[in-house]
Order: structure tokens, then sequence, then C-alpha cells
């Protein structure tokens, strides 16, 4: 392998590892308050994405079909909690895993019944297609703007959490849900702003990937959402920094185990697993994680 090709997919890697962060960071979240691995948070990206691509369709600026769409992943989280987790809030955690599943499956056979389960194109503004060659390098302008987009909201995030009054709270949901409601905090309420958080990283994840591989359909959530959950287990689960290191190192892994064995592509998802395989055996808390069962943000 030549150098340029070699940062080809350096830069590939770190594209692709942005967007696993984003949806990663809405799993650890979630699971960081409630312990609940949340499996219809993929799918989420996924109506986050036909939002955007409905709504540019109708005419919509790409701009405000982003916002449009971050508006409806969030509606649809708020809803998933409030219908389907938010009764089963002291139940037995596997009834809440497996209602989790069941969101999932719905969502998926919602779209797929209303909208067909043909892949369709997304439209991408033009300066959003644009290449930027240096060297032998050719990069199209998305492998810049998404890391980037990626850093802010980690900042913005971890901003939330440690210097405002509801990250705060956040926090403290954390620790013991029971005794902060004996301190007058509106549990539900702070959940659901929780929800909504990881709802909105979803839906701005779901545009990115659409805008990288031009193409939607019910399922895109599925695969995706998987290694948005292993990077946030590689990173640590419950650390929001963790999430997005893992979701680095999982869209690199991915790009080059492709890069230097082009013959095993077809098995670039396995090896992404086998990987956090790996990384556990030896450290079962993640790269940044605590104990599991005290995980902090």
């Amino acid at each position: 392998m030549d150098f340029s090709t070699f940062m080809q997919q350096m830069v590939n890697g770190i594209s692709l590892g942005s967007m696993y962060a984003l949806i990663a960071i809405g799993y650890t979240m979630v699971y960081g308050v409630l312990r609940l691995i949340n499996f219809a948070h993929g799918d989420i990206m996924m109506v986050g994405a036909f939002i955007a691509y409905f709504a540019h369709a109708n005419g919509a600026p790409f701009g405000l079909s982003v916002v449009i769409a971050i508006l409806g992943a969030i509606i649809v989280g708020i809803l998933t909690d409030k219908v389907a987790y938010k009764p089963l809030r002291d139940a037995p955690k596997i009834s809440l895993l497996i209602t989790a599943i069941g969101i999932s499956f719905f969502l998926e056979n919602l779209f797929n019944v209303l909208f067909g389960g043909i892949p369709r194109a997304f439209s991408a503004p033009a300066y959003l297609t644009k290449v930027i060659k240096v060297g032998d390098v050719v990069m199209p302008v998305t492998v810049f703007i998404i890391p980037i987009v990626t850093l802010i909201i980690l900042a913005v995030i971890l901003w939330i959490l440690y210097r405002t009054k509801y990250g705060m709270a956040i926090r403290a949901l954390a620790f013991d849900i029971p005794t902060v409601k004996l301190m007058g905090i509106n549990a539900d309420f702070i959940i659901m702003i929780v929800f909504a958080l990881g709802s909105a990283l979803a839906a701005v994840g779901g545009v990115f990937y659409a805008v990288s591989y031009p193409s939607i359909d019910p399922l895109m959530g599925i695969i995706v959402g998987l290694k948005a959950f292993a990077a946030a287990v590689l990173g640590g689960i419950g650390s929001v920094a963790g999430a997005v290191v893992g979701g680095f190192i999982l869209g690199f892994t991915e790009i080059v185990v492709v890069a230097f064995m082009p013959e095993l592509g077809g098995y670039k998802d396995a090896f992404a697993f086998i990987f956090l395989i790996l990384v556990l055996l030896f450290k079962p808390t993640g790269i940044m994680g605590q104990d599991l069962d005290r995980s902090r943000f």
C-alpha cells in the first residue's frame, strides 16, 4: 500500500468513526441513566434520515431539513420513552430490553409498510458532494465536516453535563434515581431530556450517514446501530468521551481491514466485532469505562 492510499483510508476511517461516535453517545447516555440498552436507537437514526429526505425532497433547504429531522427524531425518542419505557421503570431490566427490541422491530416494519423496502437515493446539496484533492488523495468535503461536527457536539454535551443544572441532575440520576426523586428532582423530565439529546444525535448521525452513503431504507439502522453500540461498549459504556473514542477506533478498524486485506472486505463487519471482543477480554469495562454498575459520564 502506497502512502496516498494509506492516507485515503485514514481519512475514510475518521469520517466513518465520527458517525459511529455520534450515535454511540446516545446509547451511552441512556445506559448511563437507566442502565438500558436502547436497541431502538439505530432505528431512530433511520427515522431522522427519512424525515430529512422527505423534507428536502419537498423543497425545504438542506439546513432546515436537518433541523426538522432532529425535531422529528426527538419527538419519536420522547414518545418511545413515554409509551414504552416509562411504564416499565420498576420492571426487571430484561423487560425493558425486550421492549427496546420490540420498538426497534416496530419502527423498521412501520417504515417498511409506509415507504417500501427499496432504497431511496438521498440527494445532498452540491457543497456536501464536492471533493478536495491533496496530492493523490481525493476526499469528499464531508470527511472534514463530520469529525468537526462530532467534536463540537461532544464539547456541547460535556458542557451540558458538567456546567449546567440539568447536567448535574443527569449525573445524579446515573448514581441513584430513587434518591434523586426524594430530593425533589423531576426524574421523568430529566430522563426525557436524555432521550431528546440522544435522539437528536442519532438524527444528525443518520443524515451524515445518508450523505456519505447516499441511500436510505427502513433497515439502514440495524447494522449501524449495532456498530454504534459496539463503539459505546468499546469506549466504556456510560462514558460520553469513551463513546467517541470507541466510535473512532471502530471506524478505523473497519476501514483498515479492507485497506490491508481487500479480499476480506465482505467480512469487515465481523472484524469490527472481533476487535471489540479482543479489547473486552483484557479490559471488560471498555477503554474509558469504570465499574459497569457505577458508570459515570
